[in-house]
């Protein structure tokens, strides 16, 4: 074991390397308009957000100031933090524009690579259930307990009544992804029904369509799911000449390709399977058989022709009816529509890894801006573990889990994207080097060692005349 413990220090500090790397252009934009030492107070606490694992405590501004400094020193990390959120000069929009900015590298990349790029939208909720003070809380059902009171055979009953509402935010969420490999985080948006900063659902969900459809035009595919199912969105992506997948609702009405109005299920029912084919369940990991079949369809208050997609899961599983604009006269191209939509399963792990690992519902801020910007730095830690899964990191990854989150077993080698176990091997790397916001004493600009970045020498490019700061330093 001597060779893992004496390559640990090695593989931390590369890792922080390339977490400065990841950052550069957010460090960029934030040194234009703050003061330098809290872009450095932005790089820290990013790395510190990695690095603390707590569900319930996450993003406590408290708990990060220790993590920061050191537990001693907690408040002096917390006002650091407190500097940094409250700085009049920068904005969370930017950096999520930023963010923009990579989920479009990736489209150019699958597009120049000629692969399908996938758009995902999916929303969920920001519960905040024991905290009535804020005016920007509205009512949100409890994804938490609508969950909890699944039936769980021999134990609990369904829960009967009403949806059970809790105070909290929406939120919206869009990714980019190819047939394979992790998601990219394209936007990430919060908002209410209340307050000074009420708004709506469909305004949001417009603005991002319009946003989307300047940006990426005809070059990807839109996948949504049921709570897409309606005719005036349908409508509006057809207006802003989009391609679609979306899964409608089995009671959702059609018309068939005579003109009769009728229920999804009911037109699905008349058409027989044509091909079959063996596919993995992303969720369950279980080899299934489906059957798919397609027919001609319109909205029932639009003229435009659609295809209604039937893939039959087999029995005990909801078929999926699949509405779209694309050409589905081909077996090949009715497969592409199915394996479109079974790639949305990756925006459900955004939202899985976001809530669990990385406590997106932890912060205890009281203005609306600064957990917006909180909730950006969060976003760009998540951006950063996916960005860890890319081929081109494959053997630092290896080293990484190796040096800090080894496991045995079949079900841990064969992990795809491992990003729970990616981020347990950050904790255990970095937790045993030197503390974040420990960087010695503050010099005076114009020193030869004006303010050091990284142990790496990694500057950025507004930093560029500065001279460079010796390694051993």
């Amino acid at each position: 074991y001597t060779p893992i413990i004496r390559a640990q220090p090695i593989v931390a500090n590369r890792l922080h390397a390339e977490l400065l790397a990841f950052l550069r252009p957010f460090a960029a934009y934030l040194a234009a308009r703050l003061d330098l030492r809290l872009v450095q107070t932005f790089l820290d606490l990013v790395q510190v957000i990695l690095t603390h694992r707590h569900r319930a405590l996450g993003l406590l501004l408290s708990e990060l100031g220790g993590y920061l400094l050191s537990p001693a020193q907690a408040p002096a990390g917390t006002k650091r933090i407190h500097h940094l959120l409250h700085a009049a000069g920068w904005e969370a929009d930017e950096c999520l524009t930023l963010v923009w900015q990579q989920a479009d590298a990736r489209v150019q990349t699958l597009v120049q690579a000629g692969e399908l790029a996938l758009v995902l939208w999916d929303g969920s909720v920001w519960e905040k259930p024991e905290s009535q003070a804020s005016p920007d809380w509205g009512a949100v059902r409890s994804a938490k307990a609508r969950r909890l009171a699944r039936r769980r055979k021999g134990l609990t009953m369904p829960h009967q009544g009403p949806p059970i509402l809790v105070p909290g935010l929406h939120w919206l969420g869009v990714a980019v992804v190819g047939m394979r490999g992790a998601p990219t985080v394209a936007h990430l948006a919060w908002w209410t029904t209340r307050g000074p900063h009420a708004t709506t659902q469909r305004a949001v969900e417009q603005a991002l369509l319009a946003r989307t459809a300047q940006a990426w035009g005809r070059q990807v595919w839109h996948i949504w799911d049921r709570g897409y199912a309606g005719s005036a969105w349908i409508q509006a992506a057809l207006a802003a000449s989009v391609r679609f997948v979306v899964r409608w609702k089995k009671r959702n009405h059609l018309r068939d390709a005579e003109g009769t109005e009728r229920r999804a299920s009911v037109i699905g029912r008349s058409v027989r399977s044509v091909v079959y084919r063996y596919l993995r369940d992303p969720r369950t990991k279980a080899v299934i058989k489906v059957g798919a079949a397609a027919t001609r369809v319109t909205l029932c208050d639009h003229a435009q022709p659609l295809w209604l997609v039937i893939a039959r899961l087999g029995r005990g599983r909801d078929p999926w009816y699949l509405l779209t604009a694309e050409p589905v006269a081909e077996p090949a191209q009715l497969w592409a529509v199915i394996d479109a939509y079974a790639r949305r399963w990756q925006i459900e792990l955004v939202w899985r890894f976001s809530k669990s690992e990385l406590a997106f519902e932890s912060p205890r801020v009281w203005t609306w801006e600064v957990r917006q910007k909180l909730l950006v730095l969060a976003t760009l830690a998540y951006a950063f573990l996916v960005h860890l899964l890319h081929s081109s990191f494959d053997t630092l990854r290896a080293l990484a889990l190796r040096n800090g989150g080894h496991r045995t077993g079949r079900r841990y080698q064969e992990v795809a994207a491992p990003r729970y176990r990616v981020r347990a091997s950050i904790n255990w790397l970095w937790l045993s080097a030197p503390l974040p916001g420990d960087h010695g004493p503050l010099l005076i600009r114009g020193d030869p060692c004006f303010y050091r970045l990284c142990v790496f020498n990694v500057q950025l490019a507004t930093f560029d005349d500065l001279p460079p700061l010796p390694l051993a330093s």
